[in-house]
């Protein structure tokens, strides 16, 4: 009786130390769209059972109507996908799953199986996560048109994996509205916007797959016109015989529309002037009138006007005949004989063939 007892008892041990078990199975796997992974479960004392390798949705939650799908059986391939090819190593029983060519769908968890019975089973699983590159959603914002003083949202969304961050910059790293160089977030907000934060704004979506995502967006102010840099003196003499440059720069957007006007007359090229508009930048522009041979019939007031859809402003030269020739308002060599060729003429910029003829 002692020795059947015994021998039951060697083999309850015997057969509890061949219980089939996974020794290993690889560790969670990242990797990116196209590339080809490896995926192993080494198993032992499982000669006599089933193997299976299946695909679980992440969290355990599968698409309606799909269930777990099996891949493997021992040493074959189930499922139809000439993507998947599976390896078997009977030196360490190691059952290999490859992958090739992993695109986004194939993210899931992968787990290895040793089927005991109906239901009974072992397992372990390894998780496969596609890491994909920043893209930047269409609906993001491409551009802001505001009128001064009122508030401004630049918002900025972007897909991948893993969820990429979101920073605002300035073009040339200005200082952001906000203060700093950097905003982090998806939506910028100004509060009360002013003329100087129009200009070009960048959104960086960056998750550190592949290089960051980056668009240009575009704010644009409105604002009325403003005269810059407008001369102290507006009383112009100047001697009888020279010419006379009175200047205008003019900030605004949308651009104004700018005249210069004498009494109730808009002044146009003549024999007595000429008018020339530069091009503007970033929303300044300077434009100059030129008497071009003072005289008394010539004296008066002259006014530079500016206006657009939200407003106006103008200023005003007096311009007197005086004794003393004066060079700061004129070519004081005007009535030299200064010999401008054509091909020099050529060499010289608008402007400058402007005021030396």
């Amino acid at each position: 009786m002692e020795k059947y007892f015994v021998l039951v008892s060697c083999l309850s041990i015997v057969s509890g130390q061949r219980t089939p078990t996974i020794s290993y199975i690889s560790p969670n796997i990242s990797t990116t769209r196209s590339s080809t992974i490896d995926m192993d479960c080494s198993v032992l004392y499982a000669t006599e059972y089933p193997v299976l390798w299946k695909k679980q949705e992440i969290g355990g939650y599968n698409r309606p109507g799909q269930g777990p799908i099996p891949l493997s059986e021992s040493s074959s391939l189930i499922i139809r996908d000439n993507r998947f090819s599976l390896r078997y190593d009977t030196a360490s029983a190691t059952y290999t799953l490859q992958l090739k060519d992993v695109q986004k769908s194939d993210e899931a968890r992968y787990e290895c199986q040793i089927i005991l019975g109906l239901n009974n089973k072992v397992s372990k699983s390894t998780y496969l996560r596609v890491q994909e590159p920043p893209i930047i959603d269409d609906n993001s914002t491409r551009s802001v048109s505001v009128n001064e003083f009122e508030s401004a949202s630049l918002q900025c969304t972007a897909t991948g994996s893993p969820k990429p961050r979101i920073e605002w910059r300035r073009e040339n790293n200005a200082i952001l509205p906000t203060g700093g160089i950097i905003y982090r977030g998806n939506t910028m907000k100004i509060h009360s916007v002013k003329k100087e934060d129009r200009g070009t704004y960048f959104c960086v979506a960056d998750n550190g797959v592949g290089k960051p995502a980056k668009r240009n967006v575009a704010l644009e102010v409105e604002f009325p016109p403003n005269i810059v840099d407008a001369p102290q003196e507006k009383v112009i003499s100047q001697a009888q015989g020279y010419e006379v440059l009175l200047t205008c720069s003019v900030e605004s957007f949308p651009a104004a529309e700018i005249a210069w006007i004498q009494g109730d007359t808009q002044i146009v090229d003549s024999p007595e002037y000429s008018v020339y508009r530069g091009t503007g930048v970033d929303g300044l522009v300077s434009t100059y009138l030129k008497i071009k041979r003072m005289h008394a019939e010539l004296e008066g007031n002259y006014q530079c006007k500016a206006a657009n859809k939200l407003g106006q402003a103008s200023i005003t030269y007096t311009v007197k005949q005086g004794w003393d020739v004066n060079c700061d308002v004129g070519n004081c060599e005007r009535n030299s004989a200064i010999q401008t060729t054509a091909t020099s003429m050529a060499i010289l910029s608008p402007l400058m063939a402007f005021l030396y003829t």
